[in-house]
Formats: structure tokens, C-alpha cells, sequence
């Protein structure tokens, strides 16, 4: 049964994020809010919470698994950035893209993309997302919650404890999540190429 944590959406109960960040550092899985929608998050290692997140939504091999991270000092620890793509995402973020990019070898093998060795980055802008990963202390692996029979995300909270209570170990939940998933914007080559319109502004990236 999950373990559900109602937390106030502008300062969130840092007892409830430490007991959240704890499960994490235990390879448990959280259902967590976003700046786009929520998202199930593990620890970057845990190989057991990757293949639940494979479970739950039922994806093959070639999806690109999301490293969410605080800042770009995080972000440049595991991909690779050149001048040029730095300058294109500071001005997107904090905010709601996901940006494929060259993992470096910081990244476990299992989460890269099999022929393009690529990996998703991304910095929210969201309180609550941003003080769990503070109180953890490291980036998460983490994928949009949207279930394969679904068309859209799931938004709330306590339909996602009900509706997982078997699948995850703890929700977090802070009322005001987005209900769109992310803008990805590949920049594993020359030109960035936008593969997913969502959230986050795509004008910036064509």
C-alpha cells in the first residue's frame, strides 16, 4: 500500500519530503508532481523501480527515460552540453521541456537510448518538485504518469494512491500540478528538433 503525502503546494512539509526522499533512497517508487503533470520518479541506480516504471506504463526499450534534475550544475554532470545548446536551454528553464541529449558516463547504460545513446534532462519549475529533489539530494529517474489506456495524464493525487496503491510506494501530492506533458526538444544532432509538443513554450526551439 502507498504511502500518501499531502503537502502544502508553496511550502511543503519538509518532515513529509524527508519520509518520501527516504522511501526513494530505499528503491521505492514515488508518484510526484511536476511543473507539467505528475510523474513517477526513482533512484537514477534503482534497476527495480525502471522496470516497474516499464510495468505501469508498458514501454519498450526504445523510450527515453527523463533525468530530472535542481540546476545545470546537475544537469551538466550527466550530459553533454556545448555552447551553444547551453545558451538554447538556460533561456527554457527552470520550465516545462524535456531536452534529449549525449549522456555522459555518469549515466547507467540501461537508461540510455539503445542506438543513440542519448538520455532526457529536465529542470522543473515547481515547488514542490524542486524540495523533493533538494531533500533528496541527487536527480531521479522519472517518467510522465500516463497510463496506457489513457489519452491525457493523470492530475490528482488520491485518484493516482487509489489507482496505484499496489503499483508505488509513496504519492506525493500538492494540489496544483500542470496537466500536459512536457515539450521535448532533441539536441542529440546539429539542429534541435522538437519530437513532442506539450507544456513548455515550442517557439523558442523552431
Amino acid at each position: 500500500m502507498a504511502q500518501y503525502f499531502e503537502v502544502h503546494p508553496r511550502n511543503p512539509q519538509r518532515r513529509a519530503l524527508s519520509q518520501a526522499a527516504e522511501i526513494l533512497r530505499s528503491d521505492g517508487l514515488v508518484a510526484y508532481p511536476t511543473d507539467s503533470c505528475f510523474a513517477l520518479g526513482c533512484r537514477v541506480g534503482n534497476k527495480d523501480g525502471l522496470e516497474r516504471i516499464r510495468t505501469i506504463r508498458r514501454l519498450d526499450q526504445h523510450h527515453h527515460f527523463t533525468l530530472v534534475c535542481r540546476n545545470f550544475s546537475e544537469l551538466g554532470q550527466l550530459v553533454v552540453v556545448n555552447n551553444a545548446v547551453f545558451r538554447a536551454i538556460k533561456a527554457a528553464t527552470p520550465g516545462s521541456y524535456t531536452f534529449i541529449l549525449p549522456a555522459t558516463k555518469e549515466v547507467p547504460r540501461r537508461l540510455l537510448h539503445p542506438k543513440k545513446k542519448t538520455v532526457g534532462v529536465r529542470i522543473p519549475d515547481h515547488v514542490t518538485a524542486q524540495a523533493l529533489l533538494d531533500t533528496l539530494d541527487d536527480p531521479l529517474l522519472s517518467s510522465t504518469l500516463l497510463l496506457p489506456e489513457q489519452q491525457e495524464p493523470m492530475t490528482n493525487g488520491w485518484d493516482i494512491k487509489q489507482r496505484l496503491d499496489d503499483e508505488v510506494d509513496a504519492v506525493i501530492d500538492s494540489g496544483d500540478c500542470g496537466t500536459e506533458p512536457t515539450t521535448v526538444v532533441d539536441f542529440s544532432d546539429d539542429e534541435p528538433e522538437i519530437v513532442r509538443y506539450g507544456a513548455g513554450d515550442p517557439e523558442l526551439f523552431e
